[in-house]
């Protein structure tokens, strides 16, 4: 004997698993961003910065987060850094924003940005940069000298993504 109301009910209130799958990565992602704001708000209280003018919580939901010291050592590296890259945050930390260059990254446009830097000013460019397997990308980088509340810079924030239409 079949039980057509159980039938009818499952037809009716059934999910397709595909639904399920994409829930189950909105809700990593939204772990993910949660952990960064969290490592971010610590970094931010241990160095007195002003949150407000950078914009980190609206912008890290669309754009890869990296803050380097003043040496450029790279002290963190938001979680979208492993899509972006293939590199995993951890696998970064403690080192320089040149691991992603190679031969066809511009040589001008790193004389530039090395400039900028010497200099403690803001920046946009975009470079060809490296992925972990070899492969090229279009790396928009939006970077600024970050200042404490006295007044002094602390560290540099990078504000990055692909770059699509290049």
């Amino acid at each position: 004997m079949k039980n057509t109301n159980s039938d009818d009910f499952l037809q009716r209130n059934s999910v397709p698993i595909l639904s399920w799958d994409f829930h189950y990565e909105y809700v990593n992602e939204l772990k993910a961003l949660t952990v960064d704001l969290e490592k971010l708000n610590e970094i931010s209280n241990q160095f007195i910065w002003d949150d407000k003018k950078l914009n980190i919580k609206e912008r890290i939901k669309e754009e890869v987060v990296v803050i380097t010291d003043l040496e450029l050592k790279i002290v963190f590296a938001s979680s979208g850094i492993k899509k972006m890259t293939g590199f995993k945050a951890d696998e970064i930390l403690g080192k320089t924003p040149k691991m992603f260059q190679g031969p066809a990254t511009s040589k001008k446009d790193l004389k530039e940005i090395k400039e900028a830097i010497k200099k403690r000013v803001s920046f946009v460019k975009t470079l060809e940069n490296y992925r972990k397997n070899g492969n090229t990308y279009k790396c928009k980088i939006d970077a600024s000298p970050v200042y404490n509340l006295k007044g002094e810079i602390s560290h540099f924030i990078a504000f990055e993504k692909q770059d699509l239409s290049a």
